[in-house]
């Protein structure tokens, strides 16, 4: 029976680190989720710098209440997974969102967002933002376009210039 015990505060441990150091974190209920289905979500998690994690309801709760994160009670029955984003806040929520939609097997229950506890429809909207690549992008582009503008209007009487000159010189 201590073995079992010791096991438990183990995992309990594990879940804790991982939740403190994941960027963002959301809890999924995947009844009818197939193998495939699971291994392909997986692997887009490991390529994306996070990890997807079956956990028993009771050992997640403890490890939620040991962080000091509440709320979570009323959602954690049935099955539950937890997907771990450490890299952006984005990838994991897009990853099960997409998988949700895909095989209409998998639901939001709840997430964490940098310790914060959060709806499901919160993860939700966090799913649809841009990548963090394509948000830089068009910060730059919307950055660039005043100089660019000023570029081109500065230059303007020189091509003007340069234009009336040509005329005269073909005629």
């Amino acid at each position: 029976m201590g073995a079992n015990l010791e096991a438990k505060k183990l995992i309990v441990e594990e879940i804790k680190e991982k939740l403190s150091r994941a960027k963002s974190v959301t809890f999924v209920d995947y009844n009818a989720l197939t193998v495939a289905e699971d291994g392909n979500m997986r692997r887009e998690f490991k390529k994306n710098g996070g990890e997807y994690k079956v956990y028993k309801n009771k050992l997640l709760l403890l490890a939620l209440n040991e962080l000091g994160i509440n709320g979570a009670e009323k959602y954690l029955h049935g099955t539950s997974a937890v997907a771990f984003s450490y890299e952006d806040e984005v990838s994991g929520p897009k990853i099960t969102c997409e998988t949700a939609e895909k095989t209409k097997k998998l639901t939001v229950k709840f997430g964490l967002l940098n310790g914060n506890f959060v709806e499901s429809k919160e993860i939700e909207a966090l799913a649809k933002l841009p990548s963090k690549e394509v948000l830089i992008a068009t910060l730059l582009r919307t950055l660039n376009a005043p100089i660019t503008g000023l570029a081109r209007v500065a230059i303007a009487p020189v091509e003007g210039l340069a234009r009336a000159l040509n005329a005269i010189a073909t005629k």
